[in-house]
């Protein structure tokens, strides 16, 4: 476990490390902070950190999907606050930022308390994907073109986290977690990859969080508040549920038996949300194509992972053959929505 900067937290003890992806580069670190006797968040953003992933590092670009200054930026000129606060969804209140000498910024940010998203249930998650449609009609064909925003975050980032060679589909632990038919499907998914990307380039754009899944949301007093803006930016209709829907379940932290009502919940808020902006085949092939083409990455990765070292992750603690076989169920979705997105 981590500790703050001094210079930020004086006394370690008031200081209680939050869950986050530690492999990225442009995170320093998340704490729970108590200020005299009232709790912030201290989170970090960096310009790069030397035990970075390598397909994680932090960039100076600021239209890199990785731009190490987006979420303070995000805090800054008030889209975090403004973005789809028509639709009743918020995002944590700036309480001040510091610049630091070696050249990270400290946010301090509101300690949202309320239902975290990992305990919501299918109603909550629609609900939440009922608002995201309804904010992200407002900025249907004109989201904003700040320089600062990500300007291409579903191909820069999936390209960034594919693996470099072909993927051993018949690994151990493949085999043992997967079905034959899975593994041809995965296998077909990847060689499909520049197929799906092209086809989400074609669809509707609006202005997405991308990072919304479970541990990104908390449904305050006041409905549901998002964190983590840090990948924002323009991108296509459908990738922010999609990604809800598929990231509440890959890392265990909801019961898998939820799947296909949440999957249907998700896609009903939307709709709903979306108010007919956009006709429903559309609707619902952006939400399968998007879902798709957000994690053809994911099965070679972790094949990649297998092959090298037990392994450990920052929000799943199951051993390798429970995280193949708890992901199975996610990737046959994954694949179904790519057959019938390029069908």
């Amino acid at each position: 476990m981590r500790i703050p900067p001094g210079d930020l937290v004086a006394d370690p003890a008031t200081a209680h490390e939050l869950p986050h992806n530690t492999v990225s580069g442009a995170t320093g670190g998340i704490w729970r902070v108590d200020r005299a006797g009232t709790p912030a968040v201290l989170k970090i953003s960096t310009p790069g950190r030397p035990d970075a992933a390598p397909h994680f590092q932090a960039s100076d670009e600021p239209g890199h999907w990785n731009y190490w200054r987006r979420e303070l930026l995000a805090y800054r000129t008030g889209l975090a606050h403004t973005a789809f606060a028509d639709a009743g969804l918020s995002a944590p209140a700036l309480l001040g930022t510091e610049e630091r000498p070696d050249g990270s910024v400290a946010l301090w940010l509101e300690h949202v308390t309320g239902t975290p998203g990992t305990d919501c249930g299918s109603a909550e998650l629609g609900e939440v994907a009922y608002r995201i449609g309804a904010g992200q009609a407002r900025w249907l064909g004109r989201p904003p073109a700040d320089a600062w925003l990500a300007r291409d975050f579903l191909r820069d980032y999936t390209t960034a986290q594919s693996a470099a060679a072909e993927p051993d589909w018949d690994h151990p632990a493949a085999v043992a977690g997967w079905s034959p038919r899975l593994r041809a499907d995965l296998r077909l998914l990847w060689q499909r990859r520049h197929e799906l990307l092209a086809a989400a380039d074609r669809l509707p754009r609006t202005l997405c969080h991308h990072d919304l899944w479970p541990m990104n949301l908390i449904i305050g007093a006041a409905g549901p508040v998002l964190l983590d803006w840090a990948f924002a930016g323009p991108g296509a209709i459908g990738e922010d549920v999609a990604n809800l829907t598929l990231d509440t379940f890959f890392d265990g932290l909801i019961d898998i038996g939820l799947l296909d009502e949440v999957t249907a919940a998700v896609a009903d808020g939307y709709r709903r949300g979306l108010a007919g902006a956009v006709d429903e085949a559309t609707l619902h092939r952006a939400i399968r194509l998007t879902g798709a083409a957000k994690y053809y990455w994911l099965a070679p990765r972790m094949l990649a992972a297998a092959a090298r070292a037990p392994r450990r992750g920052v929000y799943d603690s199951r051993d390798t053959a429970e995280v193949f076989a708890g992901r199975a169920p996610v990737l046959s979705l994954v694949t179904r929505w790519a057959r019938a997105a390029l069908s």
